[in-house]
């Protein structure tokens, strides 16, 4: 057994000065500027000595365990190659090894050629159910060029990432007519010092409601203790979005 403290650092990222906004009832443009701020603050971050790895994310609403309602995000810098990223990074240099590509391209090109699991998308971004889905409606968010992290992303991109956050959160937010709690992280590319070239960078979308407002998905059980169960299929989650979603 080895134990050891893990340096890091902490950011807070205000969304707006005014206290009764979120992503979904911001502008585009507005959008773009935190999406600006986010690649800063992850170079600048990553760039310190000891820090192997940028998280930024977003909890929303008290059910997420946020206590205050101001528009906000967070960063987290740590020294350490947190657990989930580091089972990505596994698996996409895995596949890399074994088919000579990326895994989120490839797996993009698919669920494109299907279209069931879709849910809104524009040139250069689509937001998707994954198959794997664990959260009722859980998404994934994927740039449609290959890029590890946010610095590879066009002007054209982050406006399109922009587009796509603003879209999505807003057919959350109609899906049951209040404002969709959920947990949001962006997961670009180790900043460790490996090449990590299978890296594709991507953004998760885990909300805990199920049935309406005030039913919401709970990891207990048979879940915890074994493996999760579908409350909901993707396809169905997806079709449900794509309902509310509307257009650009």
């Amino acid at each position: 057994m080895h134990a050891e403290g893990v340096p890091g650092l902490c950011r807070v990222v205000c969304y707006s000065p005014r206290h009764d906004l979120t992503l979904s009832r911001m502008d585009a443009d507005a959008i773009r500027a935190i999406v600006d701020l986010w690649a800063d603050e992850a170079r600048a971050l990553g760039a310190r000595p000891g820090i192997r790895y940028v998280q930024v994310f977003e909890n929303r609403g008290a059910m997420m365990g946020c206590s205050n309602p101001h528009p906000h995000g967070q960063i987290w810098a740590s020294g350490d190659l947190p657990t989930e990223v580091a089972k990505e990074a596994r698996t996409q240099a895995g596949w890399l090894r074994g088919h000579g590509g990326c895994l989120l391209c490839d797996y993009l090109a698919f669920e494109r050629a299907d279209g069931e699991r879709v849910v809104v998308e524009n040139d250069t971004w689509t937001a998707l159910v994954p198959f794997w889905a664990v959260w009722p409606f859980e998404t994934l968010l994927l740039p449609r060029t290959h890029g590890a992290d946010l610095d590879a992303l066009t002007g054209e991109a982050r406006d399109g990432l922009a587009d796509l956050l603003r879209r999505l959160t807003t057919a959350y937010d109609a899906l049951f007519g209040v404002p969709f709690p959920y947990s949001m992280g962006l997961h670009p590319r180790p900043c460790d010092g490996q090449p990590h070239d299978g890296w594709h960078l991507h953004l998760h979308f885990y909300p805990p409601l199920l049935r309406s407002a005030t039913v919401r998905k709970f990891m207990v059980g048979y879940e915890m203790l074994a493996t999760p169960q579908r409350d909901l299929t993707p396809e169905a989650a997806a079709s449900r979005l794509r309902a509310v979603a509307g257009t650009p």
